[in-house]
């Protein structure tokens, strides 16, 4: 499965089956909040939560190509991810974009 941020693949023609996603919400065990809180007294990367959001990632790209495979696509088009916190500790990742067949 092909996946891009632009809009088309050069030297290729598509049709265009629909537009496809996959989320996922992730949070930290209270352990490593409190940590993620005293470090943001001294400044730098909270590593942990940019674990967490690399693994949501993954995960909601995963289920975006699911979702595609599922309507028979050769690629995703157009891919774009969005973030939002849900709570003061949990965040929802989405993966979406266009899926497409190579025509012929």
């Amino acid at each position: 499965m092909k996946l891009v941020s632009i809009d088309h693949i050069p030297g290729m023609e598509l049709e265009a089956l629909g537009i496809v996603k996959g989320a996922t919400v992730q949070t930290k065990h209270v352990g490593k909040d409190f940590m993620a809180a005293m470090k943001t007294l001294v400044g730098g990367e909270l590593t942990d939560y940019t674990e967490m959001l690399t693994e949501a990632r993954q995960i909601a790209t995963k289920r975006m190509v699911d979702e595609a495979e599922a309507l028979g696509a050769d690629a995703i088009v157009g891919i774009r991810y969005g973030s939002s916190a849900i709570m003061s500790s949990a965040a929802e990742v989405i993966a979406y974009g266009t899926a497409v067949k190579y025509r012929q």
